[in-house]
Parts: structure tokens; C-alpha cells; sequence
């Protein structure tokens, strides 16, 4: 199977990349790392499917030679990484130069096949020694963060690309804090309005400490859903609209506006930190791109008996990935298109993650993936007609090259365009990965 785009569909110097994160693929037991919130959130029975952690991992730590040539093999022009908090500086705050080293040789290696590097700073691995002192809901970690941002920057900022401080924001904060399903595991509306809150601020601080060290190209990398109401009655679509101002417009809207939406602000507004206001005009300091990571769509209707926000997610008619996650290539568009009109203006977009789990892939052999061709195929059209409707799109990323650890669902969930034995560690591409390679490979 093959797509239906070529290079020669998109904008001139448009990059195709793939997308991975540290904890999921490097293995945290190897280098000096030091553990994080989520090796010890993994190790609490119940938390993670088959209590699986990311000890191991795909051992990209050692295998990562292997990936570069993938990459490279695949056409693709980018590759977006993560630095692991925990393997960089496993106390939160003192540098391990393990650590450091094996991101310089990294970097190196994309420099020698002609792959752009992307680096994401923090994609979820919290020092536990952080996590002890109240991790997201703590102020003072902002300021440790931006200390970590400098110590990275300082390495291998040099040879970087475009650098995004903070990975899915809203999984970070609410998440992992008011809905439990990430670490550290919390169900608490204060933990979670003070994490929304100290995780922009801990973007800001690192954003200035960046500037300072004169680094260019700056972002972040928050994830969007389209969100519908499940009816045109007015209560749903008050419930969409809360849903929407949690999901999509507290994170954006701060970035680019410098305030929160009122419909969040109901139901957190009493439990953010005092004096948060002075920190928005930090907080909405100017960038240089803006990431976006989109799956699907919600469909949100109303649910009076529970507290706020008072909602339950409806399940919507359409095909399903392995995640049960809805096929809605359409939201796609309309969230590129709602952010370059109503938050980003002319600010470059780049998809940083777009992607789906397939169901039975982790049998030996070849992968015939032929949803997940479809999936892409839908959604670079998609991605094509919000370019063409004025959305400053400058590439797409690829979740994620590997098959790797899906965080709660343990290696359950297969998202990647190279299958990965767990058992062996064999790197085996499947058939979607074929189809990049082929569509990436024309001139435009």
C-alpha cells in the first residue's frame, strides 16, 4: 500500500519527521539515570498494565545507531527526541555527565546522516527527587527546570534545530493530577489547578533562560482535540465548552493571550496559587513556533450528577484504533485552522506528533498495517487543506517511529512505523513505514 501525497504536495522546505520520548524508548536504567516519578508511579501495583516499566524500554541507549540509520533509511528530514530530567541531572538539580554525554553523541549522530534534530526538554520523566517536594504542584521546581533547560541548551544547543520546552502540557498538569491516569497518579483539583499553572511557568522560566543563552527557535508542544457536544441542547454544549477551555484553550490561550478561560477558571480558579495573575505576562511571552499534537476528536455531553466540570466523554460513531480512540482526520484541520486564526496568527506551526495505535501487530513478521497507512493518509490531506486555508504549517512528525512503552498501558499499545520485539529488541518496519519511505523519496 502507498499514500496518495508525494513531497511535491506540500510547501517548499516542509519536513517530515518522526517522534519519540526518552523514558518510553531509552531504557531508565542505563547512564546514570536516576529514577523518575514514573518509575516509582510504574512500580505501584494497579498503575501500569502488566506492571511494566521503562527499565528496558527499546534500549535505545544502546541501540540508538540502529534508529538514527532507520530515520535516515525512512527519507524522513527530522527527528524529534526528548532529554530525559532524570538522566541529565537524577536529583533534579546536580548534572550527571553520563547523561549529557549520551545526548551529545546523539545529536551527533543525526548531524552525521543529515537528520534535523528536534529536541523536546521534558516529556513527563520528573526526578522522584522532585516528585518528593511536590513535583508540578511545587512553584519552586519551575525555576529547577529552567536550570535543566541551560544545562541542556548549554551541551548540545548548538547543533539543534527547534527546541520545544514541555511535551503535552495538559497531560502533565490535569491528566496525571485531576483525572490519576499518569504519574503521580493524583485525583486532587488543587494539585491539578497549581500544576496547569507551574507547568506554563516552568515553560516561561525556561523560555527566558534559553533567550539569555541566546538560543533561537523556540516552543512548546501542547495537544489538541476537536471537541464537539453531543447535542445541540444547551447543556452539552456548555459541557463542550468547559471540556474545550480545559483541554485545548487554558494552555493556548495563556500562551498567546496571557489568560485563562473563564469556563476553567469556574471550577479551578479557587485553587490556583495566590497571586497567580503576575505571572501571565511571563507566561505569554512571544515564541517562535508553536507545536501541535493531534489524535482525535470529543464529544462531550453534560453530566449534572457528577462535580464539576459536570461532563462524561460520549463515544462517537466512527472507525477506532487500538487506543479506542475515534478516526476523525477533519478535527485535524479544524484545529490547525482554529489555532493559526484565534491564538497563533503567523506564529509556524509544526505537528509534533500525529499518529495511531494498531491492533495486533506484536505478532513475528511483517506488519501489514494498512489502517494506520489509511490513518496518515487521512490526516496529511487533512493537513493539506488547512496549508491551503492559510494554516502556517512548517512540518509533521510522526508518532513515533518505534513501537515503544505506552506509558499506563505498558507495551500494550503499539503506535510505532517499526515494529520492536521486546524480547530480542529486533527493529522489523512495517508496511506504513514502506509508505513514507516511498512517498518521502520524490523530488519536489
Amino acid at each position: 500500500m502507498t499514500f496518495s501525497f508525494t513531497r511535491s504536495d506540500f510547501p517548499e522546505n516542509f519536513l517530515f519527521g518522526v517522534a519519540t520520548a526518552a523514558y518510553q524508548i531509552e531504557g531508565s536504567q542505563f547512564g546514570g539515570a536516576g529514577p523518575s516519578h514514573w518509575d516509582t508511579f510504574a512500580a505501584t501495583p494497579g498503575n501500569v498494565a502488566n506492571a511494566e516499566t521503562g527499565a528496558v524500554a527499546c534500549d535505545h541507549y544502546h541501540r540508538w545507531p540502529e534508529d538514527l540509520d532507520l530515520i535516515k533509511a525512512g527519507n524522513f528530514d527530522a527527528y524529534r527526541f526528548s532529554t530525559s530530567w532524570s538522566r541529565v541531572m537524577p536529583d533534579g538539580r546536580t548534572i550527571n555527565p553520563e547523561g549529557l554525554d549520551f545526548y551529545d553523541r546523539l545529536v551527533d549522530g543525526m548531524a552525521e546522516r543529515g537528520i534535523t534534530p528536534f529536541l523536546t526538554l521534558y516529556h513527563w520523566d520528573l526526578p522522584a527527587p522532585l516528585a518528593d517536594i511536590g513535583g508540578w504542584t511545587n512553584r519552586d521546581v519551575a525555576p529547577m527546570f529552567a536550570d535543566f533547560a541551560q544545562a541542556v541548551i548549554g551541551r548540545i544547543g548548538d547543533r539543534i534545530d527547534r527546541t520545544m520546552t514541555i511535551n503535552e502540557p495538559w497531560c502533565v498538569s490535569f491528566l496525571s493530577h485531576f483525572l490519576g491516569h499518569h504519574a503521580p497518579g493524583l485525583r486532587d483539583i488543587r494539585a491539578a489547578a497549581r500544576s496547569m499553572h507551574f507547568v506554563l511557568l516552568a515553560h516561561a522560566e525556561a523560555l527566558e533562560a534559553m533567550r539569555a543563552m541566546g538560543q533561537p527557535n523556540l516552543g512548546i508542544a501542547p495537544n489538541f482535540e476537536f471537541t464537539q457536544a453531543a447535542s445541540d441542547s444547551a447543556e452539552d454544549r456548555a459541557a463542550a465548552a468547559r471540556w474545550d477551555a480545559i483541554f485545548n484553550r487554558w494552555f493556548v490561550q495563556a500562551l498567546t493571550k496571557g489568560t485563562y478561560p473563564e469556563e476553567a477558571l469556574e471550577g479551578l480558579g479557587p485553587h490556583l496559587p495566590e497571586g497567580w495573575e503576575d505571572d501571565m505576562a511571563r507566561i505569554s511571552a512571544p515564541i517562535d513556533w508553536m507545536g501541535v499534537n493531534y489524535y482525535t476528536r470529543s464529544i462531550m455531553a453534560a453530566d449534572p450528577d457528577i462535580a464539576w466540570p459536570a461532563l462524561k466523554p460520549v463515544t462517537g460513531p466512527l472507525e477506532k484504533t487500538d487506543m479506542g480512540w475515534e478516526v476523525y482526520p477533519d478535527g485535524f484541520r479544524h484545529v490547525l485552522t482554529r489555532l493559526a486564526r484565534d491564538y497563533t496568527g503567523d506564529t509556524p506551526l509544526i505537528v509534533t506528533e500525529n499518529g495511531m495505535a494498531g491492533p495486533g501487530e506484536d505478532t513475528p513478521g511483517p506488519v501489514t498495517d494498512s489502517q494506520r497507512i489509511a490513518y496518515y493518509d487521512a490526516h496529511l490531506a487533512a493537513l493539506r487543506q488547512a496549508i491551503a486555508e492559510g494554516a502556517p504549517v512548517e512540518g509533521y512528525c510522526s508518532w513515533s517511529l518505534l513501537d515503544n512503552y505506552e506509558w499506563a498501558f505498558g507495551y500494550g499499545k503499539r503506535f510505532g512505523l517499526v515494529q520492536v520485539d521486546y524480547e530480542t529488541q529486533t527493529r522489523t518496519p512495517k508496511a506504513s513505514f514502506d509508505a513514507f519511505k516511498k512517498a518521502l523519496s520524490t523530488n519536489r
